[in-house]
């Protein structure tokens, strides 16, 4: 016969005290508790890999260079294959000047931001109110504002349709053109009346608002460029028209069958729209500061942006964002010979700005296609850095 019921209470009950005794006093005399794994840091490998068969591809179809600069974390990834010049074959750097073309439009936009700031410009303003000259040169269908310059959405027609036309390339871009000239030339070609405000790109915008920029300052736009931008981030290598600098990576464009040199175009010297030579450091540095307000006051930062569903705000494009739902901030360049597109987490700290001297092809009034090519492998890269 077992134990009784009573029994087996009294023995279970021991058999437990015991066990407690046992875990007590393991857990006072025993290893302490190992800590928790740290965190592993993200595969970023991907962003990198894809960037660099961008790269490969793009030299393996005969451009001269390409350029990378990532920032992410406080860190840096950069990348550089090709060469200077394929005159004298030296290899190209991560942080060699190139030119940036439409990015030279974001230094712009700080500027004129930097005059709405200080009370001297009106968004809303027409710009004959700054430019007395504007409607008789160039007869606008109705009121055109400072606003609508910024924004491409003015309709003013593009100078350099008429410019490029104007004969064999070579003898075209080794014009100087100034800023009236630039209007003038605009003024040959009939400007559309639009029943409602569109962004329609037009290079003459950004004409016409450093022509205002220069009378509201009294000092020629690379000037104000340097004063207002490149010296107080110290952008050394940051500028609007002078000589090539030296280690700049060249680009080149093909005219009847010849590899013309870009690197230096004279009609650029005075283009606000696209004339300005940095470094991708230097193109990084700036759109950090940008966006964390180390420019402009945050309302004109915000302004900068665009509201949510625009395109394009004052100089500044968007992507998506998708390692936070937010957006990368910044603008893609295509000029004759070279593609650079830069584009900028919202708080300054993730970025990646490329350039690519493009394979010498015959230059184009339109936008060469590789730029988007450059915008979707850039934007991908990004998203795959979180």
């Amino acid at each position: 016969m077992g134990p009784r019921p009573s029994a087996l209470c009294k023995q279970a009950a021991a058999v437990l005290a015991a066990a407690l005794l046992v875990v007590g006093s393991a857990g006072c005399t025993g290893e302490p508790r190992p800590p928790d794994p740290a965190p592993t840091e993200p595969d970023r490998s991907a962003a990198f890999a894809l960037l660099e068969a961008f790269s490969d591809r793009m030299i393996g179809e005969g451009a001269p260079a390409v350029l990378i600069d990532v920032r992410y974390g406080g860190k840096a990834w950069t990348h550089a294959a090709g060469v200077r010049n394929l005159e004298t074959r030296e290899p190209a750097t991560a942080s060699d000047p190139v030119r940036v073309g439409g990015i030279t439009e974001s230094l712009v936009a700080v500027s004129v931001l930097k005059l709405v700031a200080e009370g001297k410009l009106g968004l809303d303003d027409p710009v004959s109110r700054y430019l007395p000259e504007f409607g008789s040169v160039l007869h606008p269908p109705g009121p055109v504002t400072a606003r609508q310059l910024l924004t491409h959405e003015s309709g003013l027609p593009d100078f350099t349709d008429p410019l490029l036309a104007s004969g064999p390339w070579e003898q075209v871009t080794a014009r100087r053109v100034s800023l009236e000239q630039q209007l003038a030339l605009a003024a040959t070609v009939p400007w559309e009346p639009r029943l409602a405000r569109i962004f329609n790109y037009s290079r003459t915008n950004y004409a016409a608002l450093a022509l205002i920029i220069e009378r509201l300052r009294g000092q020629d736009i690379a000037q104000v460029l340097a004063t207002d931008t490149a010296r107080p981030l110290d952008l050394g290598a940051t500028r609007l028209g002078g000589p090539g600098l030296p280690g700049m990576v060249h680009g080149y464009v093909t005219v009847a069958g010849a590899r013309l040199d870009a690197s230096t175009p004279e009609w650029q010297a005075e283009a606000p729209s696209s004339g300005a030579v940095s470094t991708l450091p230097e193109v990084n540095r700036f759109y950090a500061a940008l966006l964390k307000g180390e420019l402009l006051p945050p309302d004109s930062v915000t302004a900068m942006k665009g509201g949510y569903l625009e395109y394009y705000g004052f100089a500044l494009r968007r992507w998506n964002n998708t390692c936070n739902n937010r957006f990368y901030y910044g603008l893609p360049g295509d000029t004759d010979g070279y593609g650079t597109i830069a584009m900028t987490s919202e708080d300054g700290r993730t970025q990646l700005a490329m350039a690519v001297a493009y394979p010498p092809e015959p230059p184009t009034l339109g936008v060469n296609p590789l730029i988007s090519e450059l915008t979707d492998v850039s934007q991908d890269a990004l998203n795959h850095l979180c």
